[in-house]
């Protein structure tokens, strides 16, 4: 017998949910930590407070392989920008497992067991978001909003599920690797359509830019496009930050993620299973087996950066994929492509490729002598067209040879990009 939907979002919901053991080692392996900082806290009469924020704050937390626990500490005002990072550092000084982490204002990540990172952030304490002077400075309104409005066990699940579907498909976080959904947006999200269903159904619909404006900070969609400034009115929803109305909650979501997004929502509407919660690696046996099987050509490639773990790599790397696949579209008609981010320094890039067998040389303008000379002495048969003097080039190497013969002649270009090795598997 077919299942129904929601018997099926039942059995996801059973899967992702933390079960209250869970919940009580996550908890009890970070109190240690925050006793123990709170202590130094005070013996360096240092003017700041912990909060505990993220998922596990907001009770929105799904099960994982491994865990991140956020916690801010909230300096007071008195303290520069460029303070508050290196306080950080001296509070935590001789915390063994320990990670700095370069960005905006440098935070810590500590490993406190195999399964659990606990990140230490920094942000000012403000009492209005206008004071705001970083991003993360609004994490403690975003925690409060949420706590506050949503109480009900029902919509923390319908939140559960939502996040579960974006992190299965790759469609959950703001990194400019993902472009996807923060948390806090799906949190916004699910708040506001009541249900996951709701959710994907609106979502599915979209055609045109929509804007969601939860608490009516704005007057009407004209006030929101002239009050927001023009950066953050690109992605396809703009979500106004009930906490900050000049904030575009999804302002990372990118038009090609949401068009995915928008695929998968439309598939589990149409058939609705469970597999579309579940992580899915990439299966490069089968990917290659099809490839063989149309008498496509099939390369993995592996692309190391000298950027930092987390974001900045993750940007790093799949700029210089998004670099190669135009590179590659040069010569080849790509099938398929695939990025898969580890999470450290490398990536892994697979191409299904079709070559062209000859490509449209373009030269210079007929009139232009001495360099149409040059042109006809590197290619035998010539013709004009528009103005131009071109030639048709038959491509007589595979996908291995090109990209050997390509990282040889761009070896510098391939240093600028941040790319520290390129292997192919």
């Amino acid at each position: 017998m077919k299942k129904s939907v929601n018997s099926i979002l039942g059995e996801v919901l059973e899967k992702i949910k933390l079960s209250e053991k869970e919940s009580e080692i996550i908890k009890n392996s970070s109190k240690e930590f925050l006793k123990k900082f709170r202590e130094r806290l005070l013996s360096l009469k240092i003017d700041a407070e912990i909060f505990v924020g993220g998922s596990f704050a907001k009770e929105t937390m799904i099960k994982k392989d491994d865990y991140d626990i956020d916690v801010f500490i909230r300096f007071s005002q008195k303290y520069k920008d460029e303070e508050i990072s290196k306080l950080l550092g001296k509070l935590l000084k001789g915390t063994k497992n320990m990670l700095k982490i370069h960005g905006s204002r440098d935070y810590f990540r500590i490993k406190i067991n195999p399964q659990l990172c606990i990140e230490v952030i920094p942000v000012t304490k403000i009492k209005n978001p206008k004071e705001a002077r970083n991003i993360t400075d609004l994490s403690y309104s975003h925690v409060n909003y949420i706590k506050r409005k949503v109480k009900s066990e029902k919509v923390l699940d319908e939140i559960k599920l939502a996040k579960a579907f974006c992190y299965a498909n790759h469609y959950y976080g703001a990194e400019s690797y993902i472009n996807g959904f923060s948390g806090y947006a799906l949190e916004l999200l699910i708040y506001y359509y009541k249900s996951f269903l709701k959710f994907i159904r609106a979502m599915n619909k979209i055609d045109d830019k929509l804007i969601i404006d939860i608490e009516k900070l704005h007057k009407n969609k004209q006030f929101v496009l002239m009050d927001l400034n023009s950066s953050k009115l690109i992605s396809p929803i703009i979500l106004i930050d009930p906490t900050y109305k000049q904030r575009n909650a999804l302002a990372a979501l990118s038009e090609e993620t949401f068009k995915e997004f928008k695929k998968t929502c439309k598939e589990f509407l149409q058939t609705p299973k469970t597999e579309l919660f579940e992580l899915q690696k990439m299966d490069l046996e089968k990917i290659k087996n099809n490839a063989k099987k149309k008498k496509h050509e099939f390369i993995l490639i592996m692309a190391e950066t000298n950027k930092q773990t987390g974001a900045v790599a993750g940007s790093k790397l799949l700029k210089f994929h998004k670099h190669l696949n135009q590179e590659i579209s040069n010569f080849f008609e790509v099938q398929n492509k695939g990025f898969d981010y580890t999470g450290k320094k490398s990536a892994k890039y697979f191409f299904v490729v079709k070559n062209k067998k000859e490509i449209l040389v373009e030269g210079p303008n007929f009139k232009d002598k001495k360099n149409v000379e040059k042109f006809k002495k590197k290619h035998k048969h010539t013709y004009i067209k528009s103005k131009k003097i071109c030639a048709k080039e038959k491509i007589k190497f595979n996908i291995t040879e090109f990209i050997k013969s390509w990282e040889k002649k761009n070896k510098q270009r391939i240093k600028e990009m941040y790319i520290k090795e390129l292997k192919i598997i």
